[in-house]
Protein backbone atom coordinates (compact mmCIF):
# COMPACT_ATOMS: atom_id res chain seq x y z
CA UNK A 1 0.00 0.00 0.00
CA UNK A 2 1.24 3.14 -1.01
CA UNK A 3 2.03 5.87 2.03
CA UNK A 4 0.71 8.72 -0.76
CA UNK A 5 -2.86 10.04 -0.61
CA UNK A 6 -4.28 8.80 -3.96
CA UNK A 7 -6.60 12.04 -4.40
CA UNK A 8 -5.21 14.57 -2.29
CA UNK A 9 -6.88 18.02 -1.85
CA UNK A 10 -5.22 21.31 -3.89
CA UNK A 11 -3.33 23.49 -1.44
CA UNK A 12 -4.85 26.94 -0.12
CA UNK A 13 -3.19 29.80 -0.98
CA UNK A 14 -1.89 31.45 1.89
CA UNK A 15 -3.04 33.99 3.09
CA UNK A 16 -1.74 38.05 3.36
CA UNK A 17 -1.88 39.70 6.74
CA UNK A 18 -1.84 43.20 7.54
CA UNK A 19 0.30 43.19 11.02
CA UNK A 20 2.89 40.71 12.50
CA UNK A 21 0.25 39.83 15.37
CA UNK A 22 -2.11 38.53 12.62
CA UNK A 23 0.27 36.16 10.97
CA UNK A 24 1.37 34.67 14.34
CA UNK A 25 -2.28 33.79 15.18
CA UNK A 26 -2.98 32.22 11.99
CA UNK A 27 0.31 30.38 12.34
CA UNK A 28 -0.80 29.20 15.99
CA UNK A 29 -4.08 27.68 15.23
CA UNK A 30 -3.98 26.51 11.33
CA UNK A 31 -2.67 23.95 9.81
CA UNK A 32 -0.19 24.90 7.69
CA UNK A 33 0.25 21.30 5.73
CA UNK A 34 -3.07 22.40 3.90
CA UNK A 35 -1.82 25.38 2.09
CA UNK A 36 0.71 26.00 -0.60
CA UNK A 37 4.19 27.42 1.39
CA UNK A 38 5.60 27.66 -1.91
CA UNK A 39 6.12 30.74 -2.59
CA UNK A 40 7.76 31.33 0.61
CA UNK A 41 11.45 32.99 0.98
CA UNK A 42 14.07 32.77 3.05
CA UNK A 43 14.79 35.01 5.88
CA UNK A 44 17.48 35.87 7.57
CA UNK A 45 17.36 37.35 11.18
CA UNK A 46 20.46 39.19 13.02
CA UNK A 47 20.28 37.95 16.96
CA UNK A 48 24.29 39.41 17.64
CA UNK A 49 24.37 42.55 19.78
CA UNK A 50 26.24 45.20 17.42
CA UNK A 51 29.27 46.02 20.12
CA UNK A 52 31.40 47.53 17.51
CA UNK A 53 31.40 50.37 15.12
CA UNK A 54 33.18 51.02 11.62
CA UNK A 55 33.71 54.54 9.75
CA UNK A 56 34.29 53.80 6.44
CA UNK A 57 34.90 55.97 3.27
CA UNK A 58 33.50 55.30 -0.37
CA UNK A 59 32.60 57.27 -3.68
CA UNK A 60 28.79 58.48 -2.81
CA UNK A 61 27.95 57.03 -6.05
CA UNK A 62 28.57 53.09 -4.58
CA UNK A 63 26.97 54.27 -1.40
CA UNK A 64 24.12 55.26 -3.47
CA UNK A 65 24.29 51.71 -5.23
CA UNK A 66 24.14 50.38 -1.90
CA UNK A 67 21.38 52.52 -0.50
CA UNK A 68 19.18 51.38 -3.83
CA UNK A 69 19.65 47.67 -3.58
CA UNK A 70 19.01 47.84 0.25
CA UNK A 71 15.55 49.60 -0.39
CA UNK A 72 15.00 47.24 -3.30
CA UNK A 73 14.80 44.74 -0.24
CA UNK A 74 13.22 46.49 1.94
CA UNK A 75 16.68 46.18 4.62
CA UNK A 76 18.55 49.39 6.05
CA UNK A 77 21.91 49.80 4.06
CA UNK A 78 23.91 49.40 6.83
CA UNK A 79 22.61 45.89 7.27
CA UNK A 80 23.06 45.04 3.49
CA UNK A 81 27.10 46.35 3.83
CA UNK A 82 26.74 43.58 6.78
CA UNK A 83 25.36 40.65 5.02
CA UNK A 84 27.54 41.10 1.68
CA UNK A 85 30.78 41.62 4.04
CA UNK A 86 29.54 38.13 5.94
CA UNK A 87 28.59 36.44 2.25
CA UNK A 88 32.56 37.73 0.61
CA UNK A 89 33.97 36.02 4.44
CA UNK A 90 31.83 32.68 3.68
CA UNK A 91 32.68 32.41 -0.19
CA UNK A 92 36.57 33.11 0.85
CA UNK A 93 36.58 30.24 3.75
CA UNK A 94 34.87 27.75 0.87
CA UNK A 95 37.71 28.21 -1.33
Amino acid sequence: MSSKRKNPKPLKPLPSFETDRAAEGFVETEDLTRYDLSGGESMRFEFDRKSAQVNIRMPERLLESVKQRARARGIPYQRFIREALEQALQKAERR
